[in-house]
């Protein structure tokens, strides 16, 4: 899948990856996708989560080498 931004939160633990992704997303327009790579081991549990109690949807993750890509489609 593409996306239309990408935001890198290696090495960033929680509650950052998603206050990055959060102020990110205000500057997307809606329907854009937004990937997000993290190596937060909570990232798992705080994107989707995020994703939920924001609207915007999740689109699915998919583990790399080095990080997690998770994708979120600005509502």
């Amino acid at each position: 899948m593409n996306w239309d931004h990408e935001l890198d939160a290696r090495g960033l633990l929680c509650p950052l990856p998603v206050l990055k992704a959060r102020k990110r997303l205000k500057d997307m327009q809606s329907g854009q996708v937004l990937r997000l790579l993290a190596t937060d081991p909570a990232a798992i549990i705080d994107v989707p989560h995020f994703c939920n109690e924001s609207g915007h949807g999740f689109l699915g993750s998919t583990e790399l080498d080095d990080a997690t890509a998770y994708l979120i489609q600005r509502t």
